[in-house]
């Protein structure tokens, strides 16, 4: 299977599960300061996010979009401070 991408929302739901974690945490580390993307799911994500949390603490922020019961979204955010050689001042510069 493909990953499919309209834009900056990623469709995950042809994905085999465990491709996607894989998948997702690649799309995120290549967006820049300010940069978003949107995650389309056919299950809850929150299955994604104490991964997220764990790796990406403080970096980015998780907005739920749409929540079930068929189709879930969520739009991640990287936050201002956290590109090349910048810092929030929470993180202890992770």
């Amino acid at each position: 299977m493909t990953l499919i991408t309209y834009g900056n929302r990623i469709d995950l739901r042809p994905l085999a599960p465990q491709e996607r974690l894989p998948r997702v945490f690649n799309a995120i580390r290549a967006l820049g300061d300010g940069e978003g993307m949107e995650l389309v799911n056919d299950q809850d994500l929150r299955s994604l996010y104490s991964p997220f949390l764990a790796e990406q603490s403080g970096r980015f922020s998780w907005e739920d979009l749409i929540h079930g019961p068929d189709v879930w979204r969520v739009r991640i955010t990287r936050l201002a401070g956290h590109g090349e050689g910048g810092c929030c001042g929470f993180c202890g510069g992770a």
